[in-house]
């Protein structure tokens, strides 16, 4: 049994909409990641789709990972006891084949920021905000994004973001290229829906080997960060340091970080 919604649209414009929902805030866990990536790999088998807009439901884009009960729960989260954990369920939205828009509203926090940074466009509304803040909660930045963030900004730019965790308006997120268009209030979904048309209008297959030329990288690239990633974050999560800046965050308040 699940607790979140999964919702596939295929258009006859051969473009496919994948749209998520779990709760206010649209946390992930590794669950919901692993049936995002059974879907596009499900599209990509059925060759239909030429492109692929993926969109949070509701008022966020992704809060990322749920940590407000603590890091005690972080497992239930990122699984990886018995099952697959959750980065390496994210290195499979890297392994498939089509291209993905991501339409991005309110927030695209932590792992959500990753998720976003996955797809190979971000279209954005004018309430969208974005932010790394791993070093804020105490741990090691995760989802890949020790690839994804700097690819996207540039390297400077990106450890910024990562060291101070600072959220990022629409408008300067769109002039630092983490987002390729801001979109009219209302109009991201329409928007990425648009991008996703034009690229679908192009030839499928020239599409998709000009995409593994140019992104074809990224998968054994985000594997090998996700591999230090969730190590780093295994430790981190045990300190308590995270255990402050979790509780600072659930107590929306400044943390009082102590080094141990």
């Amino acid at each position: 049994m699940t607790d979140f919604t999964l919702d596939i649209d295929l258009r006859s414009d051969h473009v496919a909409t994948i749209a998520f929902g779990r709760g206010a805030n649209n946390f992930f866990d590794v669950r919901l990641i692993s049936a995002i990536a059974d879907a596009l790999d499900g599209l990509a088998a059925d060759g239909s789709a030429r492109a692929v807009v993926l969109t949070g439901m509701g008022q966020h884009f992704c809060a990322g990972a749920d940590l407000a009960r603590g890091p005690g729960d972080v497992e239930d989260t990122v699984g990886g006891s018995e099952g697959p954990h959750l980065y390496d369920a994210a290195v499979r939205l890297f392994e498939q084949p089509l291209p993905l828009v991501a339409a991005v509203q309110g927030a695209a926090i932590g792992g959500g920021l990753g998720l976003a940074l996955a797809c190979d466009f971000r279209i954005a509304s004018p309430d969208a905000r974005f932010s790394a803040p791993f070093a804020r909660l105490g741990v090691h930045n995760g989802f890949g994004t020790s690839v994804t963030l700097p690819l996207a900004v540039g390297h400077q730019k990106a450890i910024e973001l990562l060291y101070t965790g600072r959220r990022v308006k629409a408008t300067e997120a769109a002039a630092i290229g983490l987002v390729d268009i801001l979109a009219n209030e209302g109009t991201s979904l329409a928007g990425a829906h648009a991008l996703a048309r034009e690229i679908a209008a192009s030839a499928p297959l020239a599409v998709q080997s000009m995409r593994v030329t140019m992104r074809g990288h990224l998968a054994n690239a985000v594997r090998a960060a996700t591999e230090r990633e969730k190590t780093e974050q295994a430790i981190h999560f045990a300190t308590g340091d995270a255990a402050e800046g979790i509780r600072a965050d659930r107590e929306r308040r400044a943390p009082v970080f102590l080094g141990r």
